[in-house]
């Protein structure tokens, strides 16, 4: 897509300011909608971006009852560092706020050196190019490269600002699948274990507890097999490779998890599944849940137990 080609997005939102309102100013209102200060920031330097009554003003003018506030977020940026690569994409919802993706194994979230065009932010990046669409890459829950799933994409500023605040306040729900080695004597219970990064590895995690983040997370087993067990997972906070090392933690890792538990009997990765999200949406605050029923692979280890 040249350059020349693309085209400015831009989100509009328009805000009837009610007796509520009368008397703040309008930084104070956005403050209000979960505006985050960088985005109050840069909305000042984008030229008409706030209109009160079809006027342009500063975030310091004060509402009044009556008065309709006009926010116009203008995405001209374009993340430069990822090459649009034409890659399959599952997607399971989108509108001009989020795009939420049912995420392959063996596809990283983000570029690197060993991965620089094969990535979900490669396609993603293809997607809206060849729609014209400049598009900065925002990605609102992290999964491992060779985690599959369901993730969230932001489209704009606003709805990256505030899916990221639901993340921090934990109101952004994440329901995992595994499938682990042996059977639990607990079936049902949660791990409260911190994780720091090994001390001699770059990307292996442990549980330390001097050194170690919080970290908890909660599990129930779904289903058990001769050697094996299907758990539902829950996160409570959200930290590297958090499920992974609690697991091996308990004694029961995930199957095919080439860091923590590297036996590739039934599988070629590790056999983590991103099943169910659950969240407000960012502008219409309608509840949202969306689900990714378990990919072929791990589906079919099941259901060779099953025969």
């Amino acid at each position: 897509m040249e350059a020349g080609k693309i085209k400015l997005v831009e989100r509009i939102l328009t805000y009837p300011i009610t007796k509520e309102y009368d008397g703040l100013s309008i930084k104070e209102f956005l403050k209000k909608q979960n505006y985050s200060d960088q985005l109050i920031i840069a909305l000042k330097k984008m030229e008409q971006s706030i209109l009160v009554n079809d006027v342009w003003c500063y975030v310091n003018h004060i509402l009044c009852n009556h008065d309709q506030l006009v926010i116009k977020i203008k995405e001209q940026g374009l993340s430069e560092k990822i090459s649009p690569v034409s890659l399959p994409l599952s997607i399971v919802y989108e509108d001009d706020d989020l795009l939420v993706l049912n995420k392959a194994a063996n596809m990283p979230i983000h570029p690197s050196m060993k991965h620089s065009h094969s990535t979900l932010a490669n396609a993603v990046m293809y997607y809206y190019l060849s729609k014209g669409c400049p598009f900065t890459f925002r990605c609102v829950n992290r999964l491992d490269k060779d985690t599959s799933g369901l993730t969230i994409i932001a489209k704009n500023m606003l709805s990256a600002s505030i899916l990221s605040t639901q993340v921090a306040n934990k109101a952004l729900t994440r329901e995992y699948l595994a499938i682990v080695n042996g059977i639990p004597t607990t079936l049902d219970g949660t791990i409260d274990a911190p994780i720091a990064r090994v001390s001699d590895s770059i990307i292996e995690r442990e549980v330390n507890q001097i050194t170690g983040e919080t970290a908890i997370t909660h599990y129930h087993t779904l289903k058990t097999y001769t050697s094996l067990a299907l758990l539902s997972l829950t996160l409570e906070t959200g930290r590297t490779h958090q499920i992974r090392v609690h697991l091996k933690h308990m004694n029961h890792p995930i199957i095919g998890d080439f860091l923590y538990n590297p036996d590739f009997t039934y599988i070629q990765r590790q056999a983590l599944h991103s099943y169910r999200l659950s969240f407000s949406h960012p502008i219409t605050h309608e509840p949202l849940t969306f689900i990714a029923p378990l990919p072929s692979d791990m589906q079919s280890i099941l259901d060779s137990f099953n025969t």
